[in-house]
């Protein structure tokens, strides 16, 4: 091993979890929860979300300022601490992965990061971005649509059903896809057998289902929520006002749900806002 080359942990150090003063994965993405919190971040994990930040994005490099590069920095500081190995992978992201996900949306795509199954980024990037253009995590790329078409709600939700699509409905959610609904369609009432109201069920049975297996996801729900929808209209700032103060209220620690329906409509608002700022 050459002089200044970072120390592999002994087994001894592993099993310990990672030693004090580690960087691990709660301390960069606060949303984070469960085992995974607790891992420092690794070298291989963070050159697997580069990887595939690059496949999706074309940019041949880092996001800046996204969850690739802030992985990066981190597993760079574990591995001169000597608390992980060059060569070295999280056990939780060696099971379920680093993945992104994305959907297409007028003008652009929604695109979610995840590491073990947990979202820990969300863009809107515009069909002509680029490197230097694109949001950091949770964040919305800069303005350059030239598309006269605006996100609408409907569009929104069906992003979340990509972006959250495996995770339970909670009450919080259906409270969100509740004020969704009724901002699309200017009524004050559930639409019978409509978005809220099956959201509002799947909630209440979930809370009884004995099995994850058995219980109503996002994405059962959230589906083809264009055409669920008896009306439709464009994201405004408003709209994801109104549906994140829905969602907060009903969350117990009043934090949106990452990739869920409050994220993906105050991304559809910037994009939409972006949107009429350039085309002034």
């Amino acid at each position: 091993m050459s002089q200044g080359q970072p120390r592999r942990p002994s087994d001894q150090q592993q099993a310990a979890g990672g030693e004090h003063g580690a960087v691990r994965y709660g301390d960069v993405f606060p949303a984070v929860s469960g085992g995974l919190a607790e891992k420092p971040v690794a070298p291989q994990d963070a050159a697997t979300m580069q990887s595939a930040e690059s496949l999706v994005f074309g940019f041949g490099q880092t996001i800046r300022g996204g969850p690739g590069a802030t992985m990066q920095s981190a597993a760079t500081t574990n591995e001169r601490m000597g608390v992980v190995g060059h060569d070295q992978a999280t056990d939780a992201t060696a099971v379920q992965g680093v993945t992104v996900s994305e959907t297409r949306v007028p003008g652009g795509r929604l695109v979610t990061e995840f590491v073990a199954g947990q979202a820990v980024g969300q863009y809107l990037a515009p069909d002509d971005a680029t490197a230097g253009g694109a949001a950091g995590a949770g964040g919305v790329a800069a303005a350059g649509v030239v598309d006269n078409t605006k996100v609408t709600i409907g569009e929104a939700l069906e992003a979340t059903a990509l972006a959250a699509g495996d995770e339970p409905v909670e009450r919080s959610d259906a409270a969100a896809i509740q004020a969704a609904e009724a901002r699309a369609t200017g009524l004050h009432a559930n639409v019978p057998g409509g978005l809220a109201a099956q959201a509002q069920s799947a909630a209440a049975a979930n809370e009884w289902a004995a099995r994850d297996e058995d219980k109503t996801t996002i994405g059962d729900v959230l589906a083809n929520a264009t055409a669920k929808l008896v009306a439709d209209k464009t994201v405004e700032s408003a709209d994801a006002l109104r549906v994140a103060g829905a969602e907060n209220r009903n969350k117990g620690d009043a934090t949106a749900r990452p990739g869920g329906v409050a994220a993906s409509m105050a991304a559809a608002a910037k994009l939409n806002r972006d949107e009429a700022v350039w085309e002034q």
